[in-house]
């Protein structure tokens, strides 16, 4: 038996998965049920960078989805609060500790307003701040996201 295959059946056995590299947006789609208790492939993701910081909306994509959207409104709402004490574990969680604009962010405690809503089809926490620092800060965490959420995202 080829070293190979002595190697694939000693995993098989362990239960270790057999994996192949994939890539960020790949695994922020396959691990966004481990934060959002909503179904990735059943929304999209809105960013709308604006002059004073953004909006983040994530809507279903099937305006029957009444779980969905229910899912969506609840776990934003609860993110929005968490934001508000600058505590961003879940998107940290999913996109890494290193994720643009994210530091800034954890740490700008009352210079951010942020504020939900519900929206048709889904939610969304809007992020205002005066500070240029800041507000590239969101930019930069916006568009982080942007490109890692993939189809499962656009812009605004």
């Amino acid at each position: 038996m080829n070293y190979f295959i002595k190697i694939v059946v000693v995993m098989f056995l362990l239960d270790i998965p057999l994996s192949f590299a994939q890539t960020q947006q790949e695994h922020v789609h396959h691990m966004s049920h481990s934060v959002m208790p909503f179904d990735m492939s059943e929304t999209i993701h809105i960013f709308n960078m604006t002059e004073a910081g953004g909006i983040q909306r994530v809507i279903s994509r099937n305006d029957d989805a009444v779980h969905q959207i229910t899912l969506i409104q609840q776990h934003l709402k609860r993110e929005a609060e968490k934001f508000k004490r600058g505590d961003y574990s879940d998107p940290a969680a999913l996109h890494g500790q290193a994720m643009p604009g994210l530091k800034e962010l954890q740490t700008a405690g009352a210079d951010i307003n942020i504020s939900y809503a519900d929206v048709p089809l889904g939610g969304q926490i809007t992020f205002e701040t005066t500070s240029l620092r800041l507000l590239t800060a969101i930019h930069r965490w916006f568009g982080a996201q942007l490109s890692e959420h993939g189809a499962d995202a656009k812009a605004e």
